[in-house]
């Protein structure tokens, strides 16, 4: 499958200054397919080094007693009887296995910056945090991050872009061309990219689950590997968290992010979740599934805005989880509801707003929502070359009435309503309407400053 990520593997290749390069993520998103199959395979073809610091036991344990960049490569080199120079990819995947390896990223920067090394890892924050707090470790032993010396990227769940150009190559140019046109699609075009939207909210992102359904056309498969994924999320936190304490809390926070969003203030209540508690008990959590990539955190802005945007206060924020497939398997709801004819009834909004933040998140954005007087909201608020744009999810037509609050204390651009409803712009409203099928290429356009109308 293509993943739009690897352009920014290409690029960093590219770079005559490049240094060694992080791939994050979560579990199971495609990272060792998008750096293996894609790149290395593709650009470097018989000419890199694929190391599994699972499976790789020898190596793992040379490079955890040394973070010696000279002495890896002669290691190395010997025992897969292959020369590294700057001609050799260096992989390094499952880094969190041997976080030492992490440290050595400072030494080959340093000296030997014209080898490629890339190192990949789903936990590997979460391990090097513990590292570095780890209780009776003298200063000089605990784990220096390469500050500086390193170039990262962050993977995500595939967004509704990249689930298209898989699914439907010439849906996803079609769209593709209608946005940058700036024009509507044909309504009978449009229909069938809403279908593939409300598929997508079904499936979400994982690669596995998209694979299961692009390869059978089978909705059914892809949600058993849905369930099976969730799963082993929730099997990870006992693996990479101190105490069972922080396990459990981590877990039932998981478990009921869908809960916490289908009520009618979306803010987090640590009281849904657990009797009598409050959000400073669940911090830990909520740090350790936001690093993790496993869910994202939204800030709330109040009233009156300043750029930069800078939240609200600590105690007053939204979650969303990673992937919207896995928020639909944890809502509950009938696999069926999402293909049905009756599922603009059946599907909340919150189904739409976790899917918006997450193609947001996707494309380097921070999340921000803005409450004003008497429960008015804004779903998300971006900031882009210095100007504000609000954006207002709608599962139907709705009404715009916060806009109006909003404007009575903010300056804006020009706010996005994204809906069902088709492309069109209102000059007197200051108003651009981009059906659900737009809005990765808008958050692209917003993330690199080129929003036009």
């Amino acid at each position: 499958m293509e993943r739009i990520a690897l352009q920014k593997l290409i690029d960093w290749n590219n770079n005559k200054h490049k240094k060694p390069l992080i791939v994050w993520g979560a579990r199971q998103v495609g990272k060792t397919y998008l750096v293996q199959e894609l790149f290395a395979k593709n650009y470097y073809k018989n000419n890199y080094i694929y190391i599994d610091c699972k499976k790789e036991d020898e190596i793992r344990e040379f490079c955890s007693t040394t973070a010696n960049a000279e002495k890896m490569i002669e290691y190395i080199s010997l025992r897969m009887g292959k020369k590294i120079n700057e001609n050799t990819l260096l992989v390094f995947d499952e880094v969190q296995e041997c976080p030492n390896i992490i440290s050595s990223l400072k030494y080959f920067c340093q000296d030997f910056r014209e080898i490629p090394v890339i190192v990949t890892g789903s936990m590997v924050r979460i391990k090097l945090q513990r590292e570095t707090h780890k209780r009776g470790s003298k200063a000089n032993d605990k784990f220096l991050f390469p500050v500086g010396k390193i170039n990262q990227i962050t993977i995500y769940p595939m967004t509704f872009d990249e689930f298209l150009m898989n699914s439907n190559e010439m849906l996803y140019k079609a769209v593709k061309n209608t946005y940058e046109s700036k024009q509507p699609l044909d309504m009978q075009i449009h229909q069938l990219a809403m279908e593939q939207v409300y598929k997508y909210l079904l499936v979400g992102g994982m690669p596995e689950a998209v694979g299961a359904y692009i390869d059978g056309d089978d909705l059914i498969e892809a949600r058993k590997i849905l369930k099976a994924l969730y799963d082993n999320y929730l099997s990870d936190m006992e693996l990479y968290q101190a105490s069972q304490e922080a396990v459990l809390r981590s877990r039932i926070l998981f478990q009921n992010i869908y809960s916490e969003l289908n009520k009618e203030s979306k803010n987090f209540s640590p009281g849904l979740i657990e009797k009598r508690s409050k959000t400073r008990d669940f911090a830990t959590s909520i740090q350790w599934l936001t690093m993790a990539h496993i869910i994202n955190q939204s800030f709330q802005l109040k009233e009156h805005i300043t750029m930069p945007l800078i939240q609200d206060n600590e105690s007053n924020f939204r979650l969303f989880l990673g992937d919207i497939g896995m928020f639909s398997y944890q809502s509950g709801i009938n696999a069926a509801s999402f293909i049905s004819s009756e599922r603009e009834n059946t599907l909340s909004g919150i189904f739409f707003e976790n899917f918006v933040a997450n193609e947001l998140i996707a494309k380097e954005h921070k999340l921000f929502y803005w409450r004003g007087k008497a429960s008015c909201e804004l779903e998300f608020i971006i900031e882009s070359d210095n100007k504000l744009y609000p954006i207002d999810v709608k599962k139907g037509r709705g009404t715009l009435n916060s806009l109006a609050k909003f404007a009575n204390h903010n300056k804006f651009e020009y706010a996005i309503k994204v809906s069902k409803n088709n492309y069109g712009y209102n000059s007197e409203q200051k108003l651009l309407t981009i059906p659900f099928y737009f809005i990765p290429f808008a958050a692209k356009d917003l993330a690199d400053g080129k929003m036009t109308v």
